[in-house]
């Protein structure tokens, strides 16, 4: 990747590596740096940039940090407080900012945070901006004279302001009433955001992790963590249920049985409703080497056809823009639709099929499966050195593994752009055969890494 930067920004343990206090302020006068001299945009007036962080404890040591220096570089800030992800892309873009911040380590557990660039157009930097950004950290940079220091100051209004914007991506006749849904809001950034908008279109709310204390963000909750979600959703007799995680830019579904819908089946289900409306840039959309292989007959039989990327939403927005499409996703739940939203935005997806829900009579167990998935299973292996994977004997291993596994079975071992982990990724059309491909490569791996021992 770009020098400092990983698969989605600069991300570590708190107080370690890129996220200690100095190594934040450094990466906040390179990043304003690279924008006050470029100014890709041609913005005008003082430098601005807006900052928006998620319920983490250290968003408060990091947002201060980087107020420290993009205003010793002469840049003014704009603190939006806790704000999903995509709320902050938004606001870069209708501020007028030449640089938009989000604190935030997504998924991860508390202890961790991260920080994710936006240029003034609302997207997240190209890789040629963040080399520029790792050259200008590893050097010297020039400060602003004291009569020219930049100045901070809160904005009060940015969670109003995003969930008027999340709203009218709907028709504004659009209503969810009758529609009881449990919203899980991972405690984390869109505890606030996502109950609000959807009482505000009608829906009967149940809010749940929506009460943060800094240590909470992702514990038992969210996206990762479904099944809480799912309970929930039994217990109260919901019609669906909505999990969020930790800065809001992905979401799982879970039907009114407690079963999970992720994000295949809601990019699936979002090409059929936007092809059927005429809405559809292209004949494609955008997955990952993640997606699962049922779609693919499922989009043919649309007469689409399904690119896959490397895994992480900026692949996917990459491969989207080249091809001229406006809708990717991930398994994961990042669902990208750029005719409404210049990020993954896990409220305006659920948004989406909660159009589709109440348009319909068919519940959500039978209207947001719109096809049957391959078998496919995912095991995180910990404390083996990713190196392994590069060794030419574990790679004419594995594909020697998946050159003679019957019926096209698909793997993939990689290792993890967020977390200290290697991913393993089977995909078959029976369990039997799943199970068996998944112990022979677990094995392989366990075996290779004592020989690094």
């Amino acid at each position: 990747m770009a020098g400092m930067f990983g698969t989605d920004g600069v991300r570590a343990r708190v107080n370690t590596g890129a996220m200690t206090a100095e190594a934040v302020v450094r990466l906040a006068l390179a990043s304003g740096r690279w924008f006050i001299d470029n100014n890709p945009e041609g913005r005008s007036g003082r430098p601005l940039v807006v900052i928006g962080k998620d319920t983490r404890v250290s968003g408060y040591m990091i947002e201060a940090a980087l107020v420290a220096g993009f205003t010793s570089i002469g840049m003014d800030c704009r603190l939006l407080g806790p704000m999903p992800t995509p709320g902050v892309a938004y606001l870069t873009q209708s501020l007028r900012a030449h640089l938009g911040v989000m604190i935030s380590a997504s998924h991860n557990p508390y202890h961790d945070n991260g920080i994710k660039l936006f240029g003034p157009d609302g997207f997240k930097l190209d890789d040629a901006i963040e080399i520029g950004i790792s050259e200008l950290a590893a050097g010297s940079i020039e400060l602003s004279g004291p009569e020219a220091l930049g100045r901070a100051s809160r904005m009060l209004d940015s969670v109003g302001r995003y969930v008027e914007f999340a709203k009218s991506t709907l028709a504004s006749e659009v209503r969810f009433d009758g529609i009881k849904v449990v919203v899980d809001c991972a405690n984390g950034a869109a505890y606030r955001t996502a109950p609000d908008t959807l009482r505000d279109l009608g829906a009967e709310v149940i809010a749940i992790a929506n009460d943060p204390d800094g240590f909470n963000i992702n514990q038992d909750c969210g996206a990762v963590h479904p099944q809480t979600l799912a309970a929930t959703v039994l217990a109260h007799g919901a019609d669906v249920g909505v999990a969020l995680d930790g800065d809001a830019d992905r979401l799982i579904l879970v039907d009114e049985t407690g079963t999970e819908i992720n994000g295949d089946q809601v990019l699936a289900c979002l090409a059929r409703e936007m092809q059927s409306r005429g809405t559809l840039s292209g004949k494609a959309v955008v997955g990952t080497v993640m997606t699962n292989g049922g779609i693919e007959p499922f989009l043919s039989g649309l007469g689409l056809q399904l690119h896959r990327t490397a895994v992480g939403d900026r692949y996917v927005l990459e491969r989207m823009r080249q091809e001229g499409l406006n809708l990717g996703g991930e398994s994961s739940g990042h669902i990208l639709m750029t005719s409404l939203s210049t990020s993954g935005d896990g409220l305006i997806a659920a948004l989406q099929m909660l159009h589709l829900l109440s348009r319909n009579d068919q519940p959500a167990s039978r209207l947001f499966r719109a096809f049957v998935p391959r078998a496919q299973k995912l095991v995180n292996l910990e404390g083996i050195d990713p190196a392994i994977l590069t060794r030419p004997t574990m790679v004419d291993q594995l594909a020697a593994i998946e050159a003679k596994a019957a019926d096209g079975a698909r793997i993939l071992v990689r290792p993890s752009g967020t977390q200290s982990l290697i991913r393993v990724m089977v995909e078959a059309d029976d369990e039997a055969t799943l199970d068996a491909i998944m112990q022979e490569i677990i094995l392989l791996v366990e075996a290779e890494s004592k020989k690094l021992q």
